[in-house]
């Protein structure tokens, strides 16, 4: 045992001095960091602004148009200063709490949330009330508030399109423009033009109205166009359409001599719909977004697990087959036996898989933990589930009895071959294996306790992921148990197989040997 615990120091200390170690600890953490914090980034301040024309010859919807943006741009400041309000305002005095009882603080309207809450922020001033009324509430030293750049900018059309009467020459005539090969002026700089939304003047007679003869198709598209060579980026499309239908409802109700005050009422009538849990206690059985991100939690888990397997096993197969090419174990079997350097590769390696998968797990923890409170409440929520809930004992069981099964096919595997070209072909079919899991992880969730995920719980190679992905949703004993002894019997039997394998193995040269002769060496006496 003392050799194999040697061997084993020697794996560790080889590995953890390499740079590809360190890369592989501090780089998952980054990424995790960068995915939550680069999007965010770019949303807020990489996103370039969109310029668009408008012609509106009906001359009915110009101000509904830039109605709506302007409201779109407001709900971003709204958003915006809330969150500049979580970072650098300071709680509010007890005493100074209970001085205005009854009254509702700037800071706790702004965070109210709601279908009207960026009309609420419009008519009490907008940036301007809120940030003269939280002024004394700012932490000392606090930047200054910066409002979010226009996302859409509209621009006039140019000068020299603007007499053409016919939109079907104008949108002709503004094509270089769309597709860059000329700039627009933006407010005295050149620009490129994103878009062009062109309303004919008949647009009243385009409108379809169910029960009613159906509108002329004279024009071939019809109705309002909306000209973009940029097809992935549907915001503009999707507000102004919106925001145009909504006023072409609105005047119909006008038209048909409606109430619109009675209307807006009966539109904002509706039945509260509680999400309960009955597995939670009594008083406590409403769902809350902690709950339904502990429902999810195990996927990320899941994924962390089999990135952890699969690069220990990558390292390990690297391993054997490098000082097998190399005749490094020739020297080492001269002083230990084959069982003792095996145990030793596997928990050297181990110990390395462990090393890195705590230092990246250490990190996720401390990231939501930084993120959480004011400033994020999806870190906050996901860093509660984290802490409160047992994925972190279930991912350290799965992963180190998933790391045996595994390891003991790939010690095998990499004691028959002499090459890593030789290793790629079986260590494929290990690979198709695999992933299963991953084709199935997002659809568990939804059925931990269903057929198919109580049926890849019971199947040895899949039951380290499936379990770990069924962990937040309580199954029954009989599975948690019952997957477990299989899941240690059969990595006891691995590693069994594996050390006949591995014995004979390690010292052969030549051709791989064929599925018979494998069973043959695992039949043979010792």
């Amino acid at each position: 045992m003392r050799y194999a615990f040697l061997v084993a120091w020697r794996e560790y200390a080889e590995n953890a001095r390499t740079k590809g170690f360190w890369i592989g600890i501090f780089l998952l953490p980054m990424i995790l960091f960068l995915s939550g914090y680069v999007p965010m980034l770019l949303e807020r301040k990489g996103r370039p602004t969109r310029h668009f024309v408008l012609a509106d010859q009906s001359g009915q919807f110009e101000k509904t148009i830039e109605g709506a943006l302007e409201k779109r741009h407001q709900r971003r400041v709204l958003d915006a200063l809330r969150d500049y309000a979580k970072k650098h305002a300071q709680p509010q005095d007890p005493a100074a709490a209970r001085s205005t009882a009854g009254k509702r603080d700037a800071l706790e309207e702004l965070g109210e949330p709601g279908p009207d809450a960026v009309d609420r922020f419009i008519r009490r001033g907008g940036r301007e009330f809120y940030l003269r009324e939280i002024e004394s509430r700012l932490k000392p030293g606090a930047p200054k508030f910066e409002e979010p750049k226009r996302q859409l900018q509209r621009v006039p059309v140019p000068a020299d399109l603007r007499s053409g009467s016919d939109l079907s020459v104008l949108a002709q005539a503004l094509k270089p423009y769309l597709r860059g090969e000329k700039k627009i002026d933006a407010d005295g700089h050149p620009a490129g033009l994103f878009a062009a939304i062109l309303i004919p003047a008949d647009v009243e007679r385009q409108i379809v109205r169910p029960g009613l003869p159906g509108p002329s198709t004279n024009s071939s598209p019809g109705g309002i166009e909306y000209w973009s060579s940029n097809l992935a980026d549907d915001n503009l499309r999707d507000e102004v359409r919106e925001a145009i239908n909504a006023e072409v409802r609105r005047r119909e109700y006008v038209t048909r001599g409606m109430d619109l005050a009675l209307i807006a009422q009966v539109e904002g009538t509706r039945v509260p719909f509680a999400n309960l849990n009955p597995k939670k206690e009594e008083g406590q059985e409403k769902v809350s977004g902690t709950d339904v991100l502990r429902q999810w939690a195990p996927v990320a888990f899941v994924y962390l697990l089999w990135i952890a397997i699969f690069s220990i096993m990558q390292m390990l197969l690297n391993n054997v087959i490098e000082e097998k090419s190399n005749r490094i174990i020739e020297v080492l079997l001269s002083s230990v036996t084959p069982g003792e350097l095996m145990m030793g590769k596997l928990a050297g390696i181990a110990a390395v898989g462990l090393t890195m998968v705590g230092a990246w797990v250490l990190s996720l923890i401390g990231i939501l933990a930084w993120k959480a409170g004011a400033q994020s409440e999806v870190a906050g929520q996901l860093y509660s589930v984290v802490r409160t809930s047992n994925l972190l004992p279930a991912f350290v069981i799965y992963f180190f009895f998933g790391y045996l099964m595994y390891a003991a096919l790939i010690l095998a595997l990499g004691s028959v071959c002499n090459t890593l070209k030789e290793a790629q072909n079986y260590m494929g079919m290990i690979t198709m294996i695999m992933t299963v899991p991953l084709l199935t992880m997002m659809f568990i969730p939804k059925d931990p306790n269903g057929t198919l995920a109580t049926a890849l719980s019971w199947v040895p190679l899949y039951t380290p992921f499936i379990m770990m992905n069924r962990a937040a949703a309580d199954p029954p004993l009989f599975d948690l148990v019952g997957t477990m002894v299989l899941l240690i019997g059969t990595a006891v039997g691995a590693l069994w197989m594996a050390g006949k394998i591995f014995r004979i193995g390690v010292l052969r040269a030549g051709q791989p040997p064929k599925l018979v002769e494998l069973v043959r060496w695992l039949r043979r006496k010792e």
